[in-house]
């Protein structure tokens, strides 16, 4: 699927494939959250960095969080004008992106079940759903984005086939 993003004002906007289009985990670390986590979780969709298009790379900046193990290679991307937060990239797995689900203007699938993980950092604050089709976790789950879409029979084989 070709997701289609931008920032608030317009001055970035991008377009990426994505195989894996369903926007259902919600990460609720301390970087996610203070990031892109207006509701205490971050939500990031994974594309192939291969085909990612960007217009306006001129306003976008990039910060590196620090972590208790020192500084993180992941690079978040953001709009220096408006702050929306755009994607993360990080070296070690340099064939993929993870756009923000809240950057992506293309209409994207509604997920059949939502994954909340990294439980460990959530605020106080914030209320985790419960339900049948809710996942919990206290930090990273053994089944990546790629796995889950796989095991729900949604992971698309094509970039231009349309979800289910």
């Amino acid at each position: 699927m070709r997701l289609q993003g931008s920032c608030r004002c317009g001055a970035v906007s991008f377009e990426v494939n994505s195989r894996t289009p369903y926007p259902f985990m919600r990460c609720y670390c301390g970087i996610c959250r203070k990031t892109d986590g207006g509701g205490g979780y971050a939500i990031n969709i994974m594309g192939d960095f291969a085909t990612l298009k960007v217009e306006g790379e001129d306003a976008i900046s990039m910060f590196h969080a620090e972590t208790e193990e020192g500084v993180s290679p992941g690079e978040r991307r953001f709009c220096k004008h408006c702050g929306s937060a755009l994607w993360v990239y990080d070296p070690r797995w340099p064939e993929l992106v993870h756009p923000f689900a809240s950057a992506i203007d293309t209409p994207l699938p509604l997920p059949p079940e939502t994954v909340h993980i990294m439980l460990d950092f959530k605020p106080d604050w914030v209320e985790v759903p419960e339900g049948e089709n809710h996942r919990h976790y206290p930090g990273y789950p053994e089944q990546s984005i790629e796995d889950w879409h796989r095991a729900h029979g949604l992971l698309l084989n094509d970039p231009s086939e349309e979800p289910k």
